[in-house]
């Protein structure tokens, strides 16, 4: 997708959502609540050292010194130990790279473009604006059947497509973390366009021989949010099954969503979607406390398919000649600007500190209530959050989130440089720039790292990393190895 090609900016200031949507006034109350519980646990402190500075100075019995000391413990340290969740660690991750026969400079693009008797002039110029505009750079890729002319979208060639990207991302995971197939017991598997029978899970378990107990899971139809989802999935079964590995492997086969027709909404996604793949390995076992890199912190997910405007803005279907596309609506940034709002306030009342949720809360019912016209408070994410992974649907979203979010000039730059050198990934581009955080070593021990995931439906998803151990020698490994002193560049 590309902002430039829609008439409707994406917005992201923090208004309150409007009338019709679900759930703003609980939403408001989670967020009071939460902070009132924070002003309660600082005020019951103070309240603690008080009176233990009064039991010093009057030389009370030591019972009451005991008593205190117990509320102490209950409050700051034993009641959060018992609700606080399940942890759940990322030991390590894995991104791939294509072959460079794959490489498909954008001049090229447009020459083959030009080839294909499906596309005619005014459709080629059209992908031409949007390519110049789009941020993407020489070096990406598309599999080997969009090379073709025409291009081949048969299943057969899907199917050589998720292999391909697929099974090496998995066998380097494994060779990373030194583990075996068999002592996976969680695999999921993301692709938003293509869903064979058997699934793409399968595929997996079968060409590793996985055992018949590993619990497997196919996701598809939910976009470029779905990688992320895919994480927030296997923490939620990380609950439930102790002392376990699972697997995420998120991609998007190109193949099978090739447009060859002639209307522009549908158009866009053939000028920005570019070969990508990555695998996660996550657990909750104690021991891989010390090894891995880091610990999901937070996880946030929301959706708003419950609106026909919503749900319809980004839409696969079929157009005037029975050719399949997914149809991008004007109004889809401003579609994902609510859906973003809505899950910043959810993320916000879970990671902000109180001061910052206290002035966000006053300047949300000041708005809501008296001055209307006046702007909402932007919190300031960067009081907790060092590093952004921001979705790559093009440049000029990425640099509307990043001023929505009050961002610095370099703090969008993962994102503008992944677009850049390997294109929109759909949901495997978040690895992508993560990997360029640790290649450039940006990423310290105790920082915290906001991946950002959002997708067709339309759903957003918000996963907030904090790294535990010192991220080093990553600039000769991984995607970047052979470009990463090239960057950044101005796009």
């Amino acid at each position: 997708m590309t902002a430039d090609s829609l008439p409707i900016p994406l917005s992201l200031s923090m208004e309150p959502l409007s009338k019709a949507n679900h759930g703003p006034h609980s939403l408001l109350f989670k967020h009071l609540l939460s902070t009132l519980l924070e002003v309660l646990r600082l005020s019951t402190l103070a309240l603690v050292i008080s009176l233990e500075a009064i039991f010093i100075l009057q030389k009370w019995k030591p019972i009451f010194h005991f008593l205190l000391l117990s509320i102490f413990l209950f409050i700051f340290i034993i009641e959060p130990y018992f609700l606080s969740s399940t942890p759940v660690y990322l030991v390590d991750f894995s991104c791939f790279k294509p072959p460079n026969f794959c490489k498909v400079p954008p001049s090229s693009f447009l020459e083959n473009a030009s080839k294909i008797g499906s596309f005619d002039k005014e459709s080629v110029a059209f992908m031409a604006k949007i390519l110049t505009s789009s941020g993407i750079g020489e070096e990406t890729y598309l599999p080997p059947a969009l090379h073709c002319i025409p291009p081949k979208s048969h299943q057969q060639e899907s199917i050589k497509e998720a292999e391909m990207v697929l099974l090496p991302i998995m066998e380097d995971l494994l060779s990373k973390t030194k583990i075996s197939p068999q002592d996976i017991d969680i695999l999921i598997v993301n692709c938003s366009g293509f869903c064979p029978s058997p699934s793409l899970s399968s595929i997996i378990i079968n060409k590793f021989s996985m055992r018949d107990d590993v619990r497997s899971f196919s996701l598809s139809g939910m976009g470029c949010g779905a990688g992320a989802i895919a994480i927030d999935m296997a923490q939620n079964l990380l609950k439930v099954h102790k002392n376990s590995y699972a697997v995420v492997l998120s991609t998007e086969i190109l193949s099978t969503g090739w447009y060859p027709g002639h209307e522009r909404s549908k158009l866009l996604l053939n000028c920005s979607f570019r070969m990508g793949s990555a695998a996660i390995l996550l657990t909750n076992k104690n021991e891989a406390r010390k090894s891995s890199k880091y610990k999901l912190f937070s996880s946030v997910r929301t959706q708003r398919s419950f609106e026909d405007k919503s749900y319809m803005s980004a839409f696969r279907e079929e157009d005037s000649e029975g050719k399949i596309g997914v149809t991008i609506h004007s109004d889809v940034f401003q579609v994902f600007g609510e859906v973003l709002r809505f899950n910043i306030k959810i993320l916000g009342a879970q990671i902000l500190p109180p001061l910052e949720k206290f002035w966000h809360g006053v300047s949300t019912i000041r708005k809501r209530f008296f001055e209307k016209s006046r702007e909402i408070y932007v919190p300031n994410f960067k009081s907790v959050i060092h590093h952004f992974c921001l979705p790559t649907s093009g440049r000029p979203l990425i640099r509307e989130i990043a001023k929505g979010l009050k961002l610095g000039e370099n703090e969008d730059e993962a994102a503008l440089m992944t677009l850049h050198r390997f294109g929109n990934q759909s949901s495997s581009s978040l690895w992508y720039e993560l990997a360029y955080m640790e290649a450039k070593g940006m990423v310290k021990k105790g920082d915290k790292v906001w991946v950002l995931g959002m997708g067709t439906g339309p759903k957003c998803c918000s996963l907030v990393w904090e790294c535990f151990r010192p991220i080093v020698d990553e600039s000769s490994k991984g995607p970047w190895a052979d470009s990463i002193d090239r960057y950044p560049i101005t796009p």
